[in-house]
């Protein structure tokens, strides 16, 4: 017997027959038109009994649907479990071989924001001669459109940490404070603990703070995308206030504590960072692919801010580090965005791989090229020995040649391997610049020379 629900929501065909992730909001009527009767293996056909279309395409039809009983031919040379479900105005089907013989499976119909629930049963039964449309609440095995459907909202506070970090992006904010923690330590200052633990501190409340309020804003186009439909505000597990709450929270004590523990120059970079991200990045990426180089304006900051946090400026070795992080971010993001087109392409994102792929292609090889140019300024501009442009030329070469190979090919497998080694790539870098310090020598040797020194003068 076959069993349908139709709810409301905006998404997309995801997963397994029998696991749709979707964000409803409503129940809307159903309309299913029924011709005739189904059991063993079954199929969706048009009238002219064809068989068109790819999933992807299905997503674009509206709510008629009609059945049909297979050929003999068919039968045979499918599993009994095997179904197509066919979308009649738009003349498309969708292939199904569930792996068991009773299934609960879902359909979203993104034209029309419907979502149809059946339960397969391929077992013939004398009195299944039709399909019935059942408009109770949705299956018990599909949790996510059944936790999204309204119901009284409860805080569990137990989850409440974990929550928080994921409305912090953690692993972004832990790129964020990396390459802070990196910009303190290459800087030619005195070494201060303190300030080096209120600039970690500060940094990370206030990128937790950016991330929290790009959440709030993007909550309509993450629920459709499988990138992001699973993020703490789409599920609703806890408030948009509550969420607003945190990153005012994070943003105030973030922003004190570099301005109190650290430097003015220090607090004003990071204001300027959440500023941008929050209110001209965020509106951008769906306005203009432009926002991928506005974005990368925000990455290239923190390398500055820990800089700024131990010497007190942006002397030009600030700026470099500030270029460096600025070039990575582009073959970094567009290898990732490259097997993400079709889901930024839902959410309403303006990405460079959705809108240009052949650019995307091009200004990440150009970049990765660029890295070497700018790794050779380190010396020139006495922020490294030239033992740093030395060591990571067979790096940045490497870099090059993933890039060149996923500017040659563009496919997924390029834009995996780019994507995967841009993640070595960026903190042996910087351990290489961190290890090759021009000043870490000088200092050694100016401090055995002054421990000389007072020795020598206490004996006189």
């Amino acid at each position: 017997m076959w069993k349908a629900v139709v709810t409301h929501g905006r998404g997309q065909l995801l997963g397994r027959t029998h696991q749709l992730r979707n964000y409803v909001s409503r129940p809307v009527a159903a309309q299913i038109n029924p011709v005739t009767k189904f059991s063993g293996t079954g199929r969706f056909v048009s009238k002219k009994n064809e068989t068109l279309g790819s999933a992807e395409e299905a997503t674009r039809s509206n709510r008629s649907i009609s059945l049909s009983q297979p050929s003999p031919a068919e039968t045979s040379s499918k599993p009994d479990t095997a179904a197509t479900i066919f979308l009649k105005n738009s003349q498309t089907t969708i292939n199904v071989n569930p792996t068991s013989s009773n299934e609960d499976a879902s359909i979203f119909i993104a034209k029309t924001g419907d979502v149809v629930h059946f339960h397969l049963d391929a077992q013939r039964r004398e009195d299944d001669t039709k399909i019935k449309l059942d408009d109770s609440s949705p299956s018990k095995n599909i949790q996510s459109i059944e936790d999204r459907m309204w119901r009284k909202q409860t805080l569990d506070l137990q989850k409440l940490p974990s929550y928080y970090l994921l409305l912090s992006k953690s692993r972004l904010t832990a790129l964020v404070v990396l390459t802070t923690m990196a910009g303190y330590g290459i800087a030619p200052g005195v070494f201060n603990p303190a300030a080096f633990f209120f600039c970690t501190v500060g940094t990370a409340m206030t990128s937790a703070a950016a991330n929290a309020v790009n959440q709030f804003y993007e909550v309509p186009f993450d629920a459709q995308m499988n990138r992001t439909k699973n993020r703490v505000l789409v599920k609703g597990l806890i408030s948009p206030l509550h969420a607003v709450g945190f990153a005012t929270f994070s943003g105030i004590m973030g922003l004190s504590i570099l301005m109190w523990g650290v430097n003015i120059v220090t607090a004003s970079l990071g204001a300027f960072n959440l500023y941008f991200y929050t209110m001209v990045y965020t509106p951008m990426k769906r306005m203009s692919m432009v926002n991928t180089w506005i974005g990368s304006v925000v990455g290239a900051i923190p390398p500055m801010m820990g800089w700024a946090a131990s010497t007190g400026g942006v002397e030009p070795g600030a700026w470099l580090l500030a270029a460096l992080m600025y070039a990575w971010q582009f073959p970094h993001f567009n290898a990732l965005s490259w097997n993400l087109r079709s889901d930024y392409s839902r959410g309403g994102y303006r990405m460079v791989a959705v809108v240009d792929p052949a650019m995307c292609k091009r200004v990440a090889f150009r970049y990765c090229i660029g890295l070497i140019g700018l790794c050779t300024l380190a010396p020139v501009l006495d922020v490294t020995t030239w033992t740093f442009a030395i060591d990571s030329l067979p790096l940045n070469l490497y870099f090059s040649y993933l890039g060149w190979r996923f500017y040659r090919d563009g496919d997924s497998n390029s834009s995996r391997k780019l994507f995967r080694f841009s993640l070595i790539h960026l903190p042996a870098l910087f351990m290489l610049m961190l290890i090759s310090k021009k000043n870490f020598g000088e200092k050694a040797k100016k401090s055995v020379t002054d421990d000389s020194t007072s020795t020598v003068q206490s004996v006189t």
